[in-house]
């Protein structure tokens, strides 16, 4: 007789007996998907305007994205948070960017619940959905949702890719990187890239080719198992990198200018139905210089600018046509779930006069048109960070005002497709209903016949946030279901309910009208004073690029008595927008106390300069070892704007070198290296200027304590892109061997990808004065940073400088 049995329901369905042969045995049945369930892609774009598509009007060929479209459905009212990470935890979320405790990027959280970076485990990820009903799930491209100081080696690991439900994981974590010299992290580990430039290396095609093999992996194994991509390119944000063969192909094509740009994509959008045939372009904005204004030299640097962005976006669309070509060659194409979507407008990271180095952007650094001009030939190689001028910015989010950053329509306002031939019957077809990033979990749901989750990893879920677009699939007349979205980035604030918008602009409706500068704060009685008087108001059902602001001006030479009485004058129509003004004030309010938008923080870059926890305690000494992973800024002794130290512990022979330490790359960083038997440091002050130091003797053979040293000697000026002033000191075994004036050093960050790197300058290099990555040669056994600010006190030279000034 059998010792036990168990009953169905329970974990065990078979039978237990005392041996095998009074046993009957029950298999846990494996998680299957759905018979025919669809795979489902999402394609996401970084920094591109609803007027840089083909099938949005431009004249850029995307000829693998518009097939889609074509043979699809486009949206023409789909929005966005107008910042990337934001905007990404909408998109795998279904929760707005404020619920998932990221207003900004990472590096610019606060200690808010709606500011703090880390995306509650209650807000699930559609990976993590998907995982419960026998989806592979993979990540490609960039992630920038992991909070700044945990995507080092310490972990931990819960909010990395693999972390929120994605089995594989190949890109880069940060925000953005180079396109040649990417910092490249698979699954949980960095790596280096599989080639160098000089190798024919870019990292679109990378990308690519292990979103292939992920695909492949899985399906030669399990042909039926349907799988979860979530592919997101480095293109289109800076740094604008691409073979130059593909600029080329765009020569002389943008000489006519930003202005002529805008025109023919706007003729072009109202062809395609993308806007409405009486929409208006909006207006000429006040911060872009007129193409005809600018000199021939301005002209000829900002069109092939152009050139190598527009290069940029074709070579992107291309290798996603190989992505599409093998879904078609093993016969998923076509049960595929595509939706493609930009995270936010075009950029305006570029400043006025574009950029050959876009971490200038980032330190309040300003541009040097002779410096662009000198760059011209090399404009999309690895020796820039090179990001178009504004006007570009403003021609790509035609017919809209703006850009990234902004919640007015350029900057939140994005193409997005849809694609799937056994899903969707349209073909070519345009939607107009109101649609958000936040939109996409609950349609993906929708259309795979699925109710979000109770609870994902024993948590309990938060309510999704979006709505199903899936009736709009095959009903373009269907009434939207998106009435009310509230937005907020960086202090600028605005609401859409039922064909209205109410925009409340910061630091103003442009830097040149408001005279402010991106990231000025905003001090509670400033507040009060813009929710009294900065508000607009827009009929967008009517008004489609935010044209006519309906708001009605105050009474202008009235005190309050007074100004009352002219209230009582006003027109109907102008009362009755007055009141749809208050009404709309008030929904911004209701939202942002329902989705943790408060406190309005108008900060931008300044942010970043915000301490915030760290995984280890904090201390005023790291030491770091070779042969280890490189380390994450956030992670990092912090060195800006600071004394601080630098020890290598080595051991060297004769001819012996190579880089101790680096940090930062070609737009900004560090090296303290062995070379042609001397002791050096250079500082790459955002690629502008190089302060080099070489020791006046040769380092010995042996053990030694090979040390730099930056003393403070002046302060910093943080806005106007100037860090601290200091001298930088050589010292071997404790003796001051060389030193160097530096005059000004980066204020805010050292470079945009620059974490620490210890026996090697892998990337792109700090310097060119040597070939990377340069790696030390001798024994290396550690190398100490130091923040105390304790500093080596040389009495003798201290003497003799008190004697020289006698």
């Amino acid at each position: 007789m059998p010792l036990k049995e168990y009953k169905p329901g329970t974990s065990f369905n078979g039978v237990i007996g005392r041996t095998f042969d009074q046993s009957s045995p029950a298999w846990p049945e494996p998680l299957r998907a759905k018979q025919g369930a669809p795979n489902v892609l999402f394609i996401i774009l970084d920094d591109t305007g609803f007027g840089q598509l083909g099938c949005y009007g431009s004249p850029i060929e995307t000829p693998n994205l518009d097939a889609l479209a074509d043979n699809g459905i486009r949206y023409s009212n789909m929005h966005t948070t107008a910042l990337c990470s934001p905007t990404r935890t909408c998109i795998l979320t279904g929760r707005n960017h404020h619920s998932n405790g990221m207003a900004c990027i990472t590096e610019g959280s606060t200690g808010y619940p709606g500011y703090n970076g880390n995306i509650p485990f209650e807000n699930g990820f559609l990976s993590e959905m998907l995982l419960q009903h026998g989806y592979n799930t993979f990540a490609v491209g960039k992630w920038h949702l992991t909070p700044a100081d945990q995507i080092s080696a310490a972990g931990p690991y819960d909010r990395w890719p693999l972390g929120r439900g994605f089995e594989r994981y190949y890109g880069f974590l940060g925000g953005d990187t180079h396109q040649y010299y990417p910092d490249l992290t698979y699954d949980n580990h960095r790596v280096e890239p599989p080639k160098t430039p000089e190798e024919g290396y870019h990292l679109t095609e990378d990308l690519a080719d292990k979103a292939i093999a992920f695909v492949a992996d899985a399906k030669q194994v399990a042909p039926n198992k349907p799988f979860f991509m979530y592919f997101c390119t480095g293109a289109m944000h800076a740094p604008h990198h691409v073979p130059k063969e593909w600029a080329d192909q765009y020569k002389g094509k943008f000489d006519d200018g930003w202005e002529a740009y805008r025109e023919k994509t706007f003729a072009r959008q109202k062809e395609l139905g993308v806007v409405p045939a009486e929409a208006e372009l909006s207006r000429h904005d006040p911060d872009v210089k007129p193409w005809t204004e600018c000199s021939a030299d301005e002209q000829k640097l900002y069109a092939r600018m152009m050139e190598v962005f527009a290069g940029f976006l074709s070579h992107t669309d291309h290798h996603i046509g190989r992505l599409l070509d093998f879904l078609k060659s093993i016969g998923e194409f076509d049960n595929t779930l595509i939706m493609v979507l930009s995270d936010n407008g075009a950029s305006s990271e570029g400043g006025p006069e574009g950029s050959v180095n876009e971490n200038l952007f980032f330190n309040f650094v300003p541009e040097s048109l002779e410096e662009n001009l000198a760059a011209l030939d090399e404009l999309g190689g690895p020796k820039y960070f090179n990001h178009y001028p504004w006007g570009w910015t403003w021609a790509g989010n035609t017919p809209f005002r703006r850009w990234k950053r902004e919640t007015y329509r350029g900057g939140i306002s994005d193409p997005f497709i849809v694609h799937w031939a056994k899903g969707i019957k349209a073909k070519g077809e345009v939607r107009n209903q109101y649609a958000h990033a936040i939109d996409m979990v609950p349609t993906v749901l929708d259309a795979l016949g699925l109710e979000p989750p109770v609870s994902v990893k024993g948590v309990a879920q938060s309510p999704i946030e979006g709505v199903s677009l899936t009736d709009s699939f095959e009903d373009p007349l269907t009434a939207s279901k998106h009435i009310t979205q509230y937005f907020e980035m960086m202090g600028h604030r605005s609401i859409y309910h039922d064909g209205w918008r109410a925009v409340c602009p910061w630091p103003g409706t442009s830097f040149s009208e408001s005279g402010r500068t991106f990231g000025t704060p905003i001090p509670a009685a400033m507040l009060t004073e813009l929710d009294a008087t900065a508000w607009e108001l827009y009929h967008v059902a009517q008004d489609w690029a935010e044209n006519h602001n309906l708001a009605p001006k105050k009474p202008e030479g009235l005190e309050a008595v007074g100004e009352v009485l002219g209230l009582a004058q006003e027109s109907k129509e102008d009362a009755a927008h007055r009141a749809k003004l208050i009404e709309m004030i008030g929904q911004w309010y209701v939202e942002a106390g329902k989705y943790n938008v408060l406190p309005v923080d108008g900060r931008g870059q300044q942010r970043f300069a915000d301490e915030r926890p760290q995984i280890a305690k904090d201390r005023s000494s790291y030491t770091y070892y070779p042969g280890t992973q490189e380390v994450p800024v956030n992670a990092a002794a912090r060195i800006i704007n600071r004394p601080h130290s630098i020890t290598a512990d080595v051991a060297l022979a004769e001819g012996d070198e190579g880089v101790l330490i680096s940090q930062g790359g070609i737009d900004g960083g560090y090296s303290f290296y062995v070379k042609d038997g001397k002791l050096q440091y250079i500082y790459n002050y955002v690629a502008r200027n190089f302060f080099h130091v070489e020791s006046n003797v040769d380092v010995p053979a042996g053990r030694h304590q090979l040390r730099y040293e930056f003393e403070v000697t002046g302060e910093p000026d943080v806005l106007k892109g100037k860090g601290v002033a200091g001298l930088g000191q050589l010292y071997i075994d404790g003796k001051l061997v060389g030193q160097v004036e530096m005059p000004v050093t980066n204020p805010i960050m050292l470079g945009l990808a620059s974490g620490v790197v210890v026996g090697a300058d892998p990337g792109s290099p700090v310097t060119d004065k040597y070939a990377a990555p340069f790696p030390f040669s001798g024994t290396l056994h550690s190398v100490t940073m130091d923040v105390s600010g304790e500093l080596i006190q040389d009495t003798e030279a201290e003497m003799r400088a008190i004697m020289a000034r006698q």
